[in-house]
């Protein structure tokens, strides 16, 4: 309980700073549940590169869209009504999840080393399938989270438990596809 206040202190005082490190963290600590649970490979063999793209990722793209982007959700429609949660998951599902995809995907393949030409055929190849994965779990989450989570928390918690698993299970299969991109 006393380090839940403590970060709760330290997100009041620094939120850029303690979202951007949450963020890193548990997209790290996602990769490595990943590789070590999901994929067992074993601490010898685990890809200690692969772990800090995806705390890079966490830290420069992640948190700075997804903090920026609930702001302007917000100002767009203010209130944390159901109907507004609502409308607020609609937007973020239709419009910005899109998007966000569509920069996540070449963004993870360009750090793993693809070509422009195999990022683009990747891209092609994973988005639809991507999008459509998204749209089984996040409406609802984002459902919970815009209506249940206040804004200074909500960029942790997007990229928390389920987020975890999300990346659990995205980054063996993101770094398998980014091996073998044909």
């Amino acid at each position: 309980m006393a380090l839940w206040r403590a970060y709760q202190r330290a997100l009041a005082a620094h939120p850029w700073k303690v979202q951007v490190l949450t963020a890193g963290s548990l997209m790290g600590l996602g990769d490595i549940i990943s590789q070590q649970l999901v994929e067992r490979r074993g601490l010898q063999e685990h890809q200690t590169g692969r772990t800090l793209t995806m705390v890079s990722l966490g830290c420069g793209f992640v948190a700075p869209v997804l903090g920026g982007w609930y702001k302007v959700l917000d100002r767009l429609i203010p209130g944390t009504t159901k109907v507004d949660a609502l409308k607020k998951m609609l937007l973020d599902q239709g419009g910005f999840a899109p998007c966000f995809l569509g920069c996540f995907l070449p963004l993870m393949g360009t750090l793993n080393g693809l070509s422009a030409q195999d990022n683009w055929a990747k891209l092609r190849r994973d988005y639809p399938d991507a999008l459509l994965t998204n749209y089984y779990l996040w409406p609802a989450v984002q459902l919970a989270n815009f209506y249940l989570v206040p804004l200074h928390y909500r960029n942790c918690s997007r990229v928390s438990p389920t987020d975890l698993l999300s990346s659990c299970y995205g980054g063996s299969c993101f770094y398998n596809s980014c091996l073998h991109p044909t």
